[in-house]
């Protein structure tokens, strides 16, 4: 799970595997595979950064060489 923050500044976490779209319009938006849409306070950099960061740490990428 990766912790993202709300635009009310509250922080909440997220399946980064359940993310089907990262939008920036101009806000940040998620998009679930379940079809709900979550607008947060990071750039899609930091977004993607936790994104990597979390897969690192579980050893996804060992699996993907």
């Amino acid at each position: 799970m990766i912790k993202v923050t709300r635009l009310n500044g509250e922080q909440y976490w997220v399946n980064p595997h359940q993310i089907e779209i990262i939008e920036c319009n101009p806000d940040v938006t998620l998009s679930m595979l379940s079809g709900k849409h979550y607008v947060v306070k990071e750039s899609v950099e930091e977004v993607l950064e936790r994104i990597v960061a979390y897969r690192k740490h579980i050893g996804v990428f060992k699996n993907e060489l």
